[in-house]
């Protein structure tokens, strides 16, 4: 399955593909450095004392635009940079703490192309902290069909996420 890291294309990728598997240790800074990227000054995020008093959780937490940038993160490493997020949706089911690995898996759940020749990839992605799912999420990406295609050249009728 696949070219590598930056050679994905359509033909590489079937239905029940698994992607491979991204693991990272999650730190109070990886948290904190989330927050400030995503200009997220609410205090669950930086302060772990108003997050156990106010909230009544065990520490401060990834917020909601930190998790979308590492999904993002993830399928832009799986198809490498002619990839081109369209759509993405996802459920948090619980919060990911410091001290956690989280691990980010996937599956590819169907392969085609649209009227306009782009083709396009369906994921159903995890975040996962040991045997739980914190985080749901399913994906729509654009990715060559051929050695010549650019998913980013699109533009107007030609581009439809």
């Amino acid at each position: 399955m696949g070219r590598g890291i930056g050679r994905l294309l359509l033909s590489d990728v079937a239905p029940g593909d698994e992607m491979p598997k991204l693991a990272y240790d999650v730190t109070a800074t990886t948290v904190i450095l989330g927050a400030l990227a995503t200009r997220d000054w609410r205090p669950m995020h930086h302060d772990r004392d108003f997050a156990q008093q106010r909230n009544g959780v065990k520490d401060i937490f990834l917020n909601t635009p930190n998790q979308a940038a590492w999904f993002e993160r993830y399928v832009e490493d799986w198809t490498g940079p002619l990839g081109r997020l369209g759509r993405m949706k996802f459920r948090m089911r619980d919060s990911v703490f410091p001290g956690a690995r989280m691990v980010f898996q996937g599956t590819v759940q169907k392969v085609g192309t649209d009227e306009k020749g782009c083709g396009w990839v369906e994921l159903s992605l995890e975040l996962r902290v040991g045997e739980k799912t914190m985080t749901a999420c399913e994906a729509r990406v654009a990715v060559p069909v051929s050695e010549t295609d650019n998913p980013w050249a699109r533009k107007g009728e030609d581009w439809k996420p």
